[in-house]
């Protein structure tokens, strides 16, 4: 039966989000399931680290904390920000060779402080995904690729990304969809993210990007954001993507995946957290910073009146 994520407000269940789980140990082996493992979805953001990978590989030239950006659904704080117009500016390019769509920043405390400062309009470089762009172009340019198509899914960097997410879900990455940022999107399961996640985690060819992962977990995502959470307190690598997907890596243990279907990122959270302790793969000191993610509160007007809580079990 499918985990399913409760919003309990004030003693009444008034809303249920269905999530799917799976839990693949070292030797590949699907040690824990739930609901529809096999049902498609797109990867989204999820798939940043394979993405981050293909960009290295192919000549981009990052240090750890950038290799993090690239990665990264940031908040959009100063840090990210200027971490990722470095990576440009080293390589000779600037925020108008960008090509994921202006935005504000994620973070409401960030977007608050640029509308302060004056700005007031959105800018490419504030978007949660120009860590990603910005090594994509640098890999582009390194490789001797046309840079002007490299969010085309024909474009050589595209290809490879697409054949390496093939090869760690071992799903065929049809149909490819365009995601938010504007880059190719791959269609996956949350058995093939489980999978790709204990594979990252585990061969060494991934090693550069998982390091910087779990080294600088707040610039893969934000300070309090559930991927960041989890990954400190078990000591892995974690990443959301858009509409309630999440994959978390234990180097050499374990890859997770949750799928929430009503696309729910607060329940993913929950979910993963729940999973996690499930499986008893949560050290001691990492379980009081994960009850807000496991158990996010409910408000009633300047009050906690409930929280979420995750319930089921899983099928095998």
């Amino acid at each position: 039966m499918p985990v399913r994520v409760e919003v309990v407000r004030s003693g009444l269940v008034e809303a249920v989000h269905e999530v799917a789980v799976a839990a693949v140990g070292p030797d590949g082996e699907v040690v824990a399931a739930a609901g529809d493992v096999e049902r498609p979805f797109y990867f989204r953001s999820a798939a940043k680290p394979i993405q981050a990978t293909v960009s290295l590989e192919a000549g981009a030239d990052l240090t750890p904390t950038e290799t993090a950006l690239a990665c990264a659904s940031h908040d959009g704080h100063p840090v990210h920000v200027e971490t990722v117009r470095g990576v440009l500016a080293r390589a000779g390019l600037g925020e108008d060779d960008l090509r994921c769509p202006p935005a504000w920043p994620l973070s409401a405390v960030a977007a608050r402080r640029l509308a302060f400062a004056g700005h007031r309009a959105p800018r490419r470089l504030w978007h949660n995904c120009s860590g990603k762009h910005a090594a994509m172009l640098v890999a582009a340019k390194a490789a001797g690729w046309d840079r002007a198509s490299y969010l085309d899914p024909s474009h050589p960097l595209q290809r490879r990304v697409a054949a390496l997410v093939t090869e760690l879900t071992d799903i065929s990455v049809e149909p490819v969809g365009v995601d938010g940022c504007g880059v190719p999107v791959f269609a996956t399961s949350v058995l093939g993210v489980a999978r790709a996640y204990l594979r990252l985690g585990s061969d060494p060819r991934f090693r550069r990007v998982t390091d910087a992962m779990r080294r600088y977990p707040a610039l893969v995502s934000g300070s309090g954001n559930p991927d960041a959470v989890i990954a400190v307190a078990t000591g892995g690598f974690a990443k959301r993507g858009a509409l309630g997907c999440l994959g978390v890596g234990i180097p050499g243990v374990l890859g997770l995946a949750v799928k929430s279907w009503d696309g729910s990122a607060r329940a993913a959270g929950a979910a993963a957290a729940a999973a996690l302790r499930w499986l008893d793969r949560i050290p001691g000191g990492g379980t009081a910073s994960l009850r807000e993610v496991e158990q996010p509160v409910v408000r009633g007007g300047d009050r906690v009146v409930g929280r979420m809580r995750t319930v089921g079990g899983f099928d095998r």
